[in-house]
């Protein structure tokens, strides 16, 4: 297979409890056309000192004040030139072989412009406490303010996509940066979902920045959705699927109800096009069935 050349950024600042594990999450994959790179925010804590025992295998590195995280994301994608982009913060990890799962499902299906894997979480050793599948996610469950969680850790894009949207993060964002840039993904794009492990949120007892913030979040992502344009046929379309989501919860409980077929039926009618990635064992690559 001719491996896709492919792009992570990491952004720190004073996580040197966990980067080295990150970082080796990253390096260890093994894949032949990486392209790493870590923006630190000009930590305290010995982060330096780690990163420095890998420059060589980084494409670019730098140590630096910087206005947050996602404004230190913006600067790795700035240097970055891969096909496929991605980024992990510096205390999450990727899982093994995971960026020749990515590789694969981009080479293979060109109608895949956007993905995530299996929601999976660690803990502070690095244990592995959570995996289940991904929700499938359309831009009008967004539009429905029911956007919790498209997991980042395991999203990656092609860089046209990231150009379609303007090859840039929200900035000004301290919290929801990754929500803006869903947001305007699906603008363009179908969000695909393979059942596949990817990476991994480190759940920690304190100082995490998602959920300690989790109510600022919240704020910033309502703005922004907010100020979100949709077409006349988009908010007709909207007000329809929000009254199918009404009627679904009111009839979930009711377990002789299959409540579930009235979603199923709305992304049948609405997006007939998205199908489920899977593996084929015989081929060993990735399909749309």
């Amino acid at each position: 297979m001719n491996y896709p050349k492919i792009s992570i950024v990491t952004p720190n600042y004073n996580q040197a409890t966990f980067l080295e594990q990150t970082i080796l999450s990253v390096l260890n994959q093994g894949y032949p056309n990486l392209e790493y790179i870590i923006i630190d925010g000009g930590s305290t804590d010995g982060s330096v000192e780690i990163i420095r025992k890998y420059e060589t295998q980084l494409a670019y590195w730098i140590s630096e004040h910087d206005g947050g995280m996602y404004e230190a994301i913006q600067k790795g994608f700035d240097k970055s030139s891969g096909e496929i982009m991605a980024w992990i913060n510096s205390d999450d990890m990727y899982h093994p072989k995971a960026l020749f799962t990515v590789a694969d499902i981009f080479h293979h299906i060109k109608e895949v412009n956007w993905l995530v894997g299996a929601d999976t979480g660690y803990d502070e050793m690095g244990r592995t406490t959570r995996i289940a599948q991904s929700r499938a996610f359309t831009k009008f469950d967004f539009w429905a303010h029911d956007y919790c969680w498209i997991q980042q850790e395991s999203c990656f894009w092609r860089r046209s996509l990231w150009e379609k949207v303007g090859g840039s993060l929200n900035t000004q964002l301290h919290f929801a940066g990754d929500f803006d840039l869903w947001l305007r993904f699906f603008r363009f794009e179908q969000l695909y979902v393979v059942n596949a492990l990817i990476g991994g949120f480190r759940g920690r007892r304190s100082n995490q920045l998602s959920l300690d913030h989790l109510d600022e979040y919240l704020a910033e992502a309502e703005e922004q959705l907010k100020n979100e344009p949709l077409s006349e046929t988009n908010k007709r379309v909207l007000k329809k699927y929000e009254r199918i989501k009404f009627i679904h919860n009111k009839l979930k409980p009711y377990k002789i109800i299959n409540a579930d077929r009235i979603i199923k039926r709305f992304r049948r009618i609405y997006f007939p096009s998205v199908k489920t990635i899977e593996f084929d064992r015989d081929t060993q690559h990735y399909y749309l069935k």
